[in-house]
């Protein structure tokens, strides 16, 4: 029997969050902004929450990351690595593949391809290729902040602007409910207020793994109480199943996420996000135009971005990410110099 890899559990995770947001793309958001031809068995109308799994992840591995690399450049390799060779694939494939198949109201012009290549077009007002990638932007500001607050302070540091960030999240939602008073929207947006909870999260079940202590209890109850305050405690006591869910997988309490099937998953949970919104839209859109039962359309969709995905993953995004992390060893050879993996 092969070993399951260290934190496999974790990645079964994003997986699943990932085929959550793929549903909820197929099912219920489809049948908003185009109709599906047939009425729908199933939906997934809270599919989109998996992102908020996404981003509790995306913090319990930037704060991992962040521990095991020795200098700022590091952090940077492993991330740019990590994200962009996969997107630029994703990117070309979902522009050829929108135009080639038609999706209306849906495809962009060259220049806006070639703004989408930087990842931060949202920031300059430029549409996206594909609008799930307004989520790669908010990832990209947290670790400019998680990088910069972690040199400044360590973990400490982290936290403490996280502590921050909960407690103008918490003055932002006061100001609205009661006084009526929208605070400025751009506070929110450059230091992330309506998700740096998620993200909090993510780094407090890292700490709380590693034997953590009352500070990261603390900023456990901060950020759920910013979550019930300014979104709802229907939705905070969904993230407190998420932090018990992500913290078994980190200790590996959850064996059940450790199928082939869910292992798989997760490994090409990164690129299945990328590529499956407006191809999928697009051959749900041809197939149910044929005639094709919109069940059977949902599957078969889901079949080729999945299909899809395993190719960009095995050609494009494991292949870059080692060829970069290894030309990166060889210019830096000291101890500690490699980006860490993840």
């Amino acid at each position: 029997m092969n070993a399951v890899p260290r934190l496999a559990q974790v990645d079964a995770l994003r997986g699943i969050a990932a085929l959550a947001v793929v549903l909820f793309h197929y099912t219920t958001r489809y049948d908003q902004l185009f109709g599906h031809a047939q009425p729908l068995r199933i939906a997934v109308p809270f599919g989109h929450l998996g992102v908020n799994l996404f981003f509790m992840i995306s913090g319990f591995v930037i704060f991992m990351t962040l521990e095991r690399t020795a200098r700022p450049m590091d952090f940077v390799v492993s991330r740019f690595s990590r994200l962009y060779p996969a997107y630029w694939g994703a990117l070309l494939l979902s522009f050829a593949l929108t135009h080639l198949l038609g999706l209306p109201g849906m495809t962009v012009g060259w220049e806006v391809l070639l703004a989408n290549v930087t990842m931060v077009q949202g920031f300059f007002g430029v549409p996206h290729v594909d609008n799930v990638y307004w989520t790669l932007e908010v990832e990209l500001l947290f670790y400019c902040w998680a990088l910069a607050s972690f040199r400044l302070g360590g973990g400490v540091g982290l936290r403490n602007f996280l502590f921050a960030c909960l407690a103008l999240r918490l003055v932002y939602a006061a100001a609205l409910l009661a006084w009526g008073v929208d605070l400025p929207w751009i506070g929110q947006r450059w230091l992330l207020l309506p998700y740096i909870a998620w993200f909090a999260l993510g780094v407090a079940v890292y700490r709380l793994s590693r034997a953590g202590g009352s500070a990261d209890r603390a900023l456990v109850a901060a950020a759920l109480l910013a979550i019930g305050l300014a979104d709802g405690w229907a939705l905070a006591a969904l993230a407190a199943v998420f932090l018990v869910v992500l913290q078994g997988a980190a200790r590996g309490r959850w064996t059940w996420l450790e199928h082939p099937l869910l292992l798989w998953l997760g490994t090409i949970s990164y690129t299945l996000y990328l590529l499956h919104e407006n191809i999928g839209w697009a051959l749900l859109h041809r197939l149910e135009g044929w005639g094709v039962p919109t069940q059977l359309a949902i599957a078969l969709a889901m079949a080729v971005s999945a299909g899809l995905a395993h190719g960009l993953t095995r050609l494009v995004e494991l292949p870059a990410m080692r060829w970069i992390r290894d030309r990166y060893r060889a210019r830096s050879p000291r101890p500690g110099a490699a980006p860490a993996q993840g």
